[in-house]
């Protein structure tokens, strides 16, 4: 494998300002500066898509354009962009429990799946922009709405067919004041307005605005039994690269995800300062994060390639083939590529092997 030399290593996550970021790993390791530190003495610049100034670039995001991209994202961009062609490979996947639930007003008797039966859940509508380009899975609010009210209904041995779908908001969700609260706004609107039951949202800027606005969580999902019942965009979430990246400059995708993987162990005994960069990282506040993140995530950040979560991810994939998200269906076995995360973590035992090997000599 060639490891040529390149100027700029990219990598993009979900993240801030109030549009629905999530915790990863290697924004954590961003935030700490130790992703910076990796690569300066190699004159290398690392550049995240969400600074200030790469608008431009931003689409890439979604389509995975750039070939010395490193993507940790929802999966309604993964898996549509190699449905679509893109040349890209799975490297690892994590499963982090961010605030599902299904919101209702607070005079509501729905407190369980078995209560959604016969009720009026709201379904966001497409956004126009996406169903012109052909980017169907950016439309994130209707999927993940979608594939929540699915998990939840299936853990009560219900489905679709037992409530009713209701389209709320429109094609052009920011003239609604849609972009608010991570992106689930109109939902939000739709509910305090009557029209429907209840509305799936996730994250801690969701909360937040539930809460501002008088709602309350009637079903918690990520206090459902199963991991297979709470699969949606976020969960699991790849990370994806560009088969050019793997090919050429491997070296430097395995010191980015050691990196990454060490920032996911110091997280494990950092909680505070963790909620701290996670304010920064959602756009949430200390309360909406302290309520979407929970249950000891911190513990559990690491990306792996794990039976359980590959088998989760072939889930969601099976899923959005089923719902008319994809153009077509691929080989999903052979998008996965275990190498890069195996020589990581290799080399983070190595790291702290040699680490306590120093604190017990001295």
């Amino acid at each position: 494998m060639s490891n040529n030399k390149i100027d700029t290593l990219w990598f993009t996550r979900c993240a801030g300002s109030g549009r629905g970021g999530v915790p990863t790993a290697s924004g954590i390791a961003y935030r700490l500066g130790w992703l910076d530190d990796e690569f300066i003495n190699d004159g290398i610049q690392l550049r995240s898509l969400q600074e200030d100034g790469n608008q431009s670039l931003r689409h890439h995001h979604y389509e995975h354009g750039l070939e010395t991209l490193i993507r940790e994202g929802g999966n309604l961009f993964a898996i549509p962009a190699k449905a679509q062609g893109a040349k890209t490979r799975l490297i690892g996947l994590t499963w982090i429990d961010e605030g599902q639930s299904i919101i209702v007003r607070p005079d509501s008797d729905i407190r369980t799946p078995q209560q959604l039966k016969g009720k009026r859940l709201g379904l966001p509508a497409f956004r126009d922009a996406d169903i012109a380009e052909n980017r169907r899975g950016r439309s994130i609010t209707r999927f993940g709405s979608l594939a929540g009210y699915k998990g939840a209904l299936a853990s009560a041995g219900l489905t679709l067919d037992d409530v009713t779908l209701v389209e709320i908001g429109s094609g052009n969700p920011a003239a609604t004041g849609g972009d608010k609260f991570g992106g689930w706004q109109q939902s939000l609107q739709a509910l305090l307005d009557g029209k429907v039951d209840g509305v799936y949202v996730k994250g801690a800027a969701a909360a937040d605005g539930a809460r501002k606005q008088g709602l309350t969580v009637g079903i918690d999902l990520d206090k459902l039994p199963e991991k297979r019942f709470r699969v949606n965009n976020g969960t699991p979430r790849p990370i994806t690269v560009h088969e050019h990246f793997i090919e050429n400059h491997f070296d430097v995708l395995v010191r980015f995800l050691t990196q990454t993987l060490r920032a996911a162990e110091w997280a494990k005994t950092n909680l505070s300062a963790v909620h701290e960069i996670l304010q920064a990282e959602t756009g949430g506040t200390a309360e909406g994060v302290a309520a979407a993140y929970r249950d000891g995530f911190h513990q559990s950040l690491a990306p792996d390639l794990s039976a359980e979560r590959v088998a989760l991810f072939r889930q969601q994939k099976d899923f959005q083939l089923a719902y008319g998200i994809l153009d077509r269906d691929f080989d999903y076995d052979a998008w996965i590529d275990p190498r890069p995360l195996e020589e990581a973590q290799r080399r983070l035992h190595d790291l702290s092997y040699a680490a306590g090997t120093q604190k017990r000599a001295a």
